[in-house]
């Protein structure tokens, strides 16, 4: 794979030849159950996904509220590490060749595991890219030249406090898309204002050569519609994974993560067509 031949990319011009929003769910790898993840993640593009991306476990997710924090203890608990994850991929990957999956997580366990060689090992069990909290573009060239040479993408992180002089230099090097992080604070909070988000995406969109996506605390498929006006993508995370935390069997995981999904899926297909 190639950075030509990225899913992402791939994805994406598809979506913009549609004129459709993409819809990205986020779940967390291993929880409820690391067994199930395959599953969740076919039901999830079943019901409408475009982009899937992944929790890796951590024991300190500074970004992510008490959902995700929570989710990823159970999925540690489970024996959810880098490699139980890149094993998940793979077997997404028997059925699903061509919807993007991009990591979503921190430094530490990739760096235990080994950078370099969780690259090669991402690259072949299928991964198309990698959302590092903790590794701003400044600070990553090395990383970056590293996930380049296998195709890889980097995706960019941009929050309402990104200065005016650092996010057009952020935006003009993002690969992939852009994740506009929607308000500061942490995942799951419920302080959505789509005007301002409007505003800062006009921005990003100004400066960046991808597309964009808004994520953090959307809940409802209004929201999600409302954000969509001027982005490329929407991200449902928090929302998901506690409606997941419940399950207690495989079906009732794939039959939570399409009733949450789809719904979305409706709403921002109908904005479109109205």
């Amino acid at each position: 794979m190639s950075a030509a031949t990225n899913r992402i990319d791939v994805r994406f011009a598809e979506l913009r030849a549609r004129a459709r929003k993409g819809l990205v769910p986020f779940v967390t790898a291993g929880d409820p159950d690391p067994a199930w993840t395959p599953a969740i993640l076919h039901a999830l593009v079943d019901a409408g996904a475009d982009v899937l991306e992944l929790g890796v476990p951590f024991s300190d997710p500074m970004a992510d509220g008490p959902v995700i924090q929570r989710a990823s203890e159970r999925a540690l608990v489970k024996g959810t590490g880098p490699k139980r994850v890149l094993e998940i991929v793979r077997t997404f990957r028997r059925d699903d060749a061509t919807t993007p999956v991009v990591l979503m997580g921190y430094l530490n366990p990739i760096e235990i595991h080994g950078t370099v060689r969780f690259l090669d090992d991402a690259r072949a069990a299928g991964v198309d890219g990698l959302l590092l909290v903790d590794s701003p573009v400044e600070e990553s060239e090395t990383l970056a030249r590293e996930l380049e040479a296998r195709g890889l993408h980097q995706i960019t992180l941009i929050a309402p406090t990104t200065s005016a002089e650092r996010l057009p230099r952020v935006a003009a090097g993002a690969q992939g898309f852009v994740y506009y992080v929607s308000f500061a604070g942490i995942t799951g909070a419920d302080k959505l204002t789509p005007a301002d988000v409007a505003s800062h995406v006009r921005r990003i969109r100004a400066a960046a050569r991808v597309p964009v996506a808004v994520g953090f605390g959307v809940k409802e498929p209004a929201q999600a519609v409302a954000l969509a006006g001027e982005a490329d993508a929407v991200v449902i995370g928090s929302a998901l994974v506690e409606r997941l935390a419940s399950a207690q069997s495989e079906a009732e995981a794939v039959a939570t993560a399409q009733a949450l999904l789809a719904p979305f899926r409706t709403a921002l297909d109908a904005a479109r067509a109205a």
